[in-house]
Formats: C-alpha cells, structure tokens, sequence
C-alpha cells in the first residue's frame, strides 16, 4: 500500500461522515469539509497521533464564481489550506466552503497553527472572507481606505478609485478612476510573401 492510501485510510478513520470529500490524486491528497467542522477537524489534524499535521504551510481564498466552462453552481468563496506533517512526511489540501456568499466566513486556525495568521489577513483583504476567531484581522496588502476586495472576480480590472499627487494640495489624493475602458484587439501585421517557400 502506497503512503497516500495509507494516509487517506487514516483520515476515512479519523473522520468518517465529517468529510464531504477524500480525493487521493497526482500524488495529492484532498478533503473538503463542512464549515461548521471545520475547526474541530483541523485541531484533529494536528492532535491525532495517526496524522500528526504539525505545519500549517498555506492558506489563501478562492472565488468559483465563474469557475470552469459550465459554471460554477456550488457556494462561491472557499478557504483552502495546505497541511505538512514533519513526523510523517506527507501533505493534505483541504477545502472549506464559507456558508454565506453575502457574507463569506470560516473560523480561524489562529490557535491551531500560529502560522495562520498572515494567511488569514491576506484572504481577508483580498476576498472579503472573514475570520471568526482572529483577533487582528485587518488587511495586510492593501491600504486601510482600500474599497473593495480586489480578488473577487467581479471587481474591476481598472478599481474604483486612483490615487495620485496633488500638488495644490501638497499630498496625495484618492479620486474616482479616469481610465476609459476599451477592449484592446490586437493588430496583425504579415509581409507579403509571408509563408511561401
């Protein structure tokens, strides 16, 4: 038996009906849970001696809004989180979806695995996923007026707003963005005899 069947064994073990899915694939391992587990599980991550994921290695957003040539039909905001462990050596990916598109949020791992922190802010400022649990959770990438979640898929390529440097004013100012939008096509340009021998 290969060290990934080994280790989706051991998580069909662990959590049986908790997990909504188990794919073992590419050399990969992928559970998805429910965002009401959620924590419960990632501390049993950590905890069970048959898993023992001590590193908590990345965390980010992701938006499925538009996800796939037949569109996305699911929830739309997820948390996935890639799992180290030392002792064991092997990795697991897993998926949470946030319940409320209107209003994503998942709990945070913070206590779990301090590595989280970041992490967290960033899908924050970048999605608008909210973090329960956090106890500073503010952006991180972007500045503190910043309107908007700039990773969303329907949030403008160009933003809403601009800055620039008002030398009236002496400072720098946010104003509504000036750029017209266009649609770029770009321009074919062949020599004559372009593809004769």
């Amino acid at each position: 038996m290969s060290k990934l069947e080994t280790l989706g064994q051991s998580l069909q073990a662990q959590f049986g009906e908790r997990l909504k899915s188990l794919k073992l694939a590419l050399g990969e391992a992928t559970i998805e849970v429910d965002a009401a587990d959620y924590l419960q599980v990632m501390q049993e991550l950590r905890d069970s001696e048959a898993l023992c994921f001590d590193e908590l290695i990345d965390l980010c957003g992701v938006d499925y809004s538009t996800y796939g040539n037949d569109g996305w039909s699911g929830k739309r905001y997820a948390v996935v989180v890639h799992l180290l462990s030392v002792a064991k050596n092997w990795r697991l990916r897993v998926r949470v979806f946030a319940p409320d598109d209107a209003f994503p949020a998942v709990d945070s791992v913070v206590n779990v695995w301090s590595s989280a922190n970041w992490f967290e802010r960033e899908a924050f400022d970048l999605f608008g996923i909210v973090f329960p649990g956090h106890e500073d959770l503010r952006r991180i990438l972007t500045d503190y007026g910043f309107i908007g979640h700039p990773f969303r898929k329907d949030f403008p390529i160009s933003g809403y707003v601009e800055m620039r440097y008002d030398p009236d004013q002496g400072r720098v100012i946010y104003q509504p963005v000036t750029i017209e939008p266009r649609e770029n096509t770009p321009r074919i340009v062949r020599e004559e005899n372009y593809g004769d021998v």
